[in-house]
């Protein structure tokens, strides 16, 4: 009996020697070197040599889709990467950016860059119980409140085929291994100045917001490709030190990718009194003109008139805060 058991246990240590030896042997295959190649990957910025970006990300997205691989690069040059061997397409980016993102990252066709989600306003008026919900510009109560771009230059190469001994993009051999990419501006900037602006002295707080913008880029296409998405992005503006203009820019990806919008500008303004304010500006004239009309491309929107009140006074300096927002709707002449 006893020799029966012994020969029994025997057996299962066997097995159990060969299936670890086979694991073993399995798990040395994956990190066999003749599955994995280095290429060089150089940023040539040909296409904006004003730019300066301080790190680049790679993309290498597998042909098949799934997970991107991804590689960072401290400069905006390039270097020497490891890569499984296989077929891709690349997507670059600078990363050097605080608020931008990317989505739906397992496909060229959908890979998207766009920028994070905030609340409107939320430092400039905070939210609070009690509290007046910041008006919209109408017809915009939907749209996304996205955090304006960063600078940001891309570029994607397409068909690249990475084999232990060949190289090929888009079907052309490359003896040299090397993976040249030539990154483009990809946002614009949109500057926005309002003169002869009446009593910005009783100005405590004052923001800006855009609305239907697009709201993001879809690289694997090119560098200006805009997605569908509308949202509204705010921004910083001043006051200049004589009081009588109101100045802002603002980094967007563009407008109207697909139909025609109208573009709102909105200036929210908080008086010394606790009033607030704020005055809406149809700017799609502007928006649409800028540039000879590219939606590709910024420009300044030119503005006349902000007529802010002055604060009630009384008896004992101003009066109390008022609660609710008052609109202004402040016609253009064209």
């Amino acid at each position: 009996m006893k020799t029966a058991i012994f020969s029994f246990l025997s057996r299962i240590l066997y097995v159990a020697a060969i299936w670890t030896l086979s694991a073993c042997e399995h798990h040395e295959l994956c990190y066999d070197h003749s599955h994995v190649t280095y290429i060089n990957v150089v940023f040539d910025w040909e296409k904006a040599p004003s730019a300066s970006p301080k790190s680049m990300s790679l993309y290498l997205l597998p042909a098949g889709g799934g997970m991107p691989i991804r590689h960072d690069f401290g400069n905006a040059t390039g270097g020497l990467i490891r890569v499984p061997i296989g077929k891709y397409s690349a997507i670059c980016i600078n990363s050097d950016t605080e608020g931008v993102v990317c989505r739906n990252t397992d496909r060229r066709e959908t890979f998207e860059v766009t920028t994070r989600t905030t609340d409107l306003l939320s430092d400039f008026y905070p939210r609070k119980k009690g509290r007046t919900e910041i008006p919209r510009a109408e017809g915009t109560e939907n749209e996304r409140v996205a955090l304006a771009a960063d600078w940001l230059w891309s570029s994607h190469a397409e068909d690249i085929d990475i084999g232990a001994e060949s190289f090929s993009v888009g079907g052309v051999d490359i003896k040299e291994k090397e993976l040249r990419l030539f990154p483009e501006k990809s946002v614009n900037l949109h500057t926005v100045e309002i003169r002869n602006a009446k009593n910005l002295g009783y100005v405590t707080s004052v923001r800006g917001t855009l609305t239907s913008m697009s709201g993001g880029i879809l690289p694997g296409f090119g560098p200006k490709v805009l997605t569908d998405e509308r949202v509204t992005i705010p921004f910083d503006v001043s006051i200049s030190s004589d009081g009588k203009t109101i100045t802002g820019k603002v980094l967007t990806f563009g407008h109207c990718p697909s139909q025609t919008a109208v573009h709102t500008l909105t200036i929210y303004a908080i008086l010394a009194d606790g009033s607030k304010w704020y005055y809406t500006y149809d700017v799609t004239p502007q928006m649409h003109g800028a540039s000879g009309g590219d939606p590709l491309e910024g420009g300044h929107i030119l503005l006349e008139d902000l007529p802010l009140p002055k604060p009630i006074e009384g008896d004992g300096g101003f009066q109390p805060s008022i609660d609710e927002w008052q609109d202004v709707d402040v016609g253009i002449e064209m």
